[in-house]
């Protein structure tokens, strides 16, 4: 082989494996309803007919901005981030959810967090799913 094609066999090798990589970081929107079911549904409710509970219901999470569950009496910290326009998404639920007593000072989700940064891909997969009525985007 001559050490150029030695250099195209390694470049292929490597987006191969970057390929696999990604492939194997991919988040599984199956495992975030085990993990919901588990872990967040003592609390919060989510799908058709989903209703706030102990905490408010999750149905269109991805893009409302915090604060906004009708009916649902927030904290005061929950409400000085409605009134800074703070939007969930992946990269604020991953932040929150890591550990929201010490992100949310004041907020009344008593929950540790989820520490593995696995988990909170696959939670918000599923979460992420469902539109604001409750169906399957």
């Amino acid at each position: 082989m001559t050490p150029k094609n030695i250099l195209f066999v390694a470049a292929a090798s490597f987006v191969g494996m970057v390929g696999l990589a990604q492939q194997s970081f991919a988040a599984d929107a199956a495992a975030g309803e085990k993990l919901f079911q588990h872990k967040c549904h003592v609390c919060h409710r989510i799908g058709s007919g989903a209703t706030n509970f102990v905490g408010p219901e999750l149905n269109g999470l991805d893009g409302r901005v915090i604060g906004t569950a009708a009916g649902y009496n927030y904290s005061s910290a929950d409400e000085d981030r409605k009134k800074a326009g703070f939007t969930w998404t992946a990269k604020t639920f991953d932040v929150d959810i890591t550990n929201p007593q010490k992100d949310i000072p004041g907020t009344k989700m008593v929950f540790a967090g989820i520490t593995k940064a696995s988990d909170r891909e696959n939670l918000w997969a599923y979460l992420a799913q469902f539109k604001a009525d409750g169906s399957k985007k």
